[in-house]
Formats: C-alpha cells, sequence, structure tokens
C-alpha cells in the first residue's frame, strides 16, 4: 500500500463503472463504484492492480488490506464478520446474525441493525457483503451480482 493518502479510481470494463477508493495513511476507508472518476483521482495503486486480477478471476480475499471502518460499533461487528466469509461462499442473513455473537436472528433490531449494516457498508468488496446471499449491499446492485459471478455465487 502506498504510504500517502489520496483518491485512487480506474475504469472497469468488466463492471462498466470506475472502482474507486479513498486512502489516508495505508487505511482504505470508503470504496465506491461511480460512473465517473473525480480529476485529481490517481490510477496507480497496488489494490487497483489487485481488484483489476480479482474481476478477472484471480482469487483474491483482500484479508491482507487495512481498512479503517468508522462505523458505529454494532455495524463494525457485523461488517468485521462478513469480512471472515471465505471467497466462493455464501451466507444467510439468519446465519450472519448467529455468526456476530449476542445477536437473535427472531430479534427485528438485531435484524435491522445486520440489514443497516451491510447496506451502509462503506469499503464493499473488500467487506465482501455480496456473499450475504439474501441481504443488502453497499454497492450497486449491478455491481453486487457481478461479484457474485466473479466468484461463482
Amino acid at each position: 500500500m502506498s504510504e500517502e493518502s489520496g483518491i485512487y479510481a480506474r475504469e472497469s470494463s468488466y463492471l462498466d463503472r470506475f472502482v474507486q477508493f479513498g486512502e489516508a495513511q495505508t487505511r482504505i476507508i470508503s470504496l465506491s463504484f461511480p460512473h465517473e472518476a473525480p480529476d485529481d483521482a490517481s490510477d496507480d495503486h497496488d489494490l487497483i492492480d489487485r481488484i483489476d486480477a480479482y474481476l478477472e478471476g484471480v482469487e483474491d480475499d483482500f484479508s491482507d488490506v487495512t481498512v479503517a471502518l468508522t462505523v458505529p460499533t454494532d455495524h463494525r461487528t457485523v461488517l468485521e464478520t462478513v469480512r471472515e466469509i471465505p471467497y466462493g461462499e455464501q451466507i444467510r442473513v439468519e446465519k450472519l446474525i448467529r455468526l456476530c455473537g449476542g445477536m437473535d436472528p427472531d430479534d427485528e433490531d438485531d435484524v435491522r441493525a445486520v440489514r443497516t449494516a451491510l447496506a451502509e457498508n462503506p469499503v464493499p468488496l473488500l467487506v465482501p457483503d455480496h456473499r450475504v446471499r439474501d441481504g443488502p449491499s453497499g454497492a450497486p446492485a449491478a455491481v453486487e451480482q457481478k461479484l457474485r459471478a466473479v466468484e461463482g455465487l
């Protein structure tokens, strides 16, 4: 990872949009899939190279990428648990709730908290919410489907 902070973006022909992320002090703070990249974004970063390779079918779980999750504690628990779902595997929201510990899949507040954490995921792909089959994603629906296809889900 780069020691500098900045915005990085590169167009993906597979996704028909850009992959963009923000980095601050070697931590990824955001990842999105816009149709256009900011003028000041650089496309020279090893993480972009890895994402390109992933989108071409190279298995990568990105578990070594440091992510700065600035989210509420209950959301952090959910997103950290999602990060542990292996490449090429998927689970349902109910199982995710059980894996989070201290949450009950029969409690509507817990279900809502988990679904909200997934929908507001600031770094989809690095926190692979596309592996939660019946949950929302921080990525646009078309991107989520293509990420699932890459992993054969």
